[in-house]
């Protein structure tokens, strides 16, 4: 896959710094009650460029037990550790050869706001995903090029199950759906944003992975969406929304299946999508998801990821125009090949 490596038009801090950096903006203007800004319309503004960057797990470990968020010293040691760690590792992944993928400079992961979550996930109270339903779908494919024994086809986002041909690769490795755009959004090492547009009767959400624009068609209510005929399938699903306050509220049915529910599991068929974004001061919006899907999992969970306001542009992510990243996988997986058949 073509990575053009083009961001934001912004600085690019280290973990601490970005962290401490937009924390003390943060202070500052939530000093007094924040008052919302409104478009022409009425509505609450959202428009802009947001980075939903995040060092947090998904899931929560299991010696934090329900507690949602890290204490103050907690944050510093943790800092701490990881400050020692880049110092000595020099800015360098631990794998190499033909498998490595990037060093430190293009990764952003920060952690971002004053208070910092033990997981994403808020719902359940553990913070971790629900159970698997019986027979639900567990894992479906890993990174480098081993064959898993697992058939097409591949619904996870990165990695895949071979390298016999494009098939056998993940979804954002054939650049049909983003591995962090969803939806919904989920923090990963890089290219962490989303723009949004806003007109009275629209949203459009446009994500910088494989640059895709759902369009939210917007109703006075939940109650008024017209969803589509239940047999309309969609990579990305279809979205309608409606305002819940000054809450925008996204509703996604109709997945086409062909992709997991979340993380590696499930075929997300049935999945219901419910997605909440809320500005809570002058940089941030609080973007909270949950997901129903009782085909894959035994209950409903729901996640917490802020998003913050980027000073700059969203530059187009180049996949499909020009993805030689697919030809080398394969053949490098055909000269591995003929190694193994040459005895070398």
């Amino acid at each position: 896959m073509t990575d053009t490596k083009r961001r934001s038009s912004r600085a690019l801090f280290s973990p601490i710094l970005l962290s401490a950096s937009l924390l003390i903006a943060g202070k500052v203007l939530a000093q007094g009650d924040y008052e919302v800004p409104r478009t022409e319309w009425g509505q609450p503004d959202l428009q802009g460029v947001w980075n939903f960057s995040s060092n947090v797990p998904m899931q929560r470990p299991a010696q934090y037990g329900t507690r949602q968020f890290l204490s103050a010293a907690e944050i510093e040691e943790i800092e701490a550790r990881r400050a020692a760690a880049d110092a000595s590792s020099d800015g360098a992944l631990a794998i190499e050869g033909v498998d490595e993928s990037y060093n430190d400079f293009w990764i952003e992961n920060a952690g971002i706001g004053e208070l910092v979550r033990t997981s994403h996930i808020v719902y359940p109270e553990n913070g971790q995903l629900p159970d698997l339903v019986e027979g639900a779908v567990a894992r479906q494919g890993m990174y480098g090029g081993a064959t898993t024994g697992e058939s097409r086809p591949v619904r996870i986002a990165a990695g895949g199950i071979g390298t016999d041909g494009p098939e056998d690769r993940g979804l954002s490795e054939r650049c049909l759906i983003g591995f962090n755009a969803g939806p919904p959004f989920v923090p990963s090492l890089y290219n962490n944003n989303v723009q949004i547009f806003q007109s009275r009767d629209i949203t459009v959400l446009l994500t910088e992975m494989i640059h895709d624009a759902r369009i939210v068609p917007l109703y006075d209510s939940a109650a008024d969406i017209q969803a589509l005929d239940s047999e309309v399938g969609l990579w990305t699903g279809d979205s309608r929304g409606y305002w819940d306050g000054d809450t925008l509220v996204v509703v996604t049915r109709n997945f086409n299946g062909l992709s997991a529910s979340f993380g590696q599991a499930g075929t997300s068929a049935g999945k219901l999508l419910t997605e909440r974004f809320t500005r809570v001061d002058e940089l941030t919006v609080d973007y909270e998801f949950t997901v129903e899907d009782p085909a894959t999992f035994t209950d409903r969970f729901t996640g917490i990821v802020p998003m913050t306001k980027v000073g700059g542009l969203l530059y187009e992510y180049a996949c499909h125009e020009g993805n030689y990243g697919m030809v080398n996988i394969l053949r490098g997986a055909r000269a591995q090949e003929r190694r193994d058949a040459e005895g070398r």
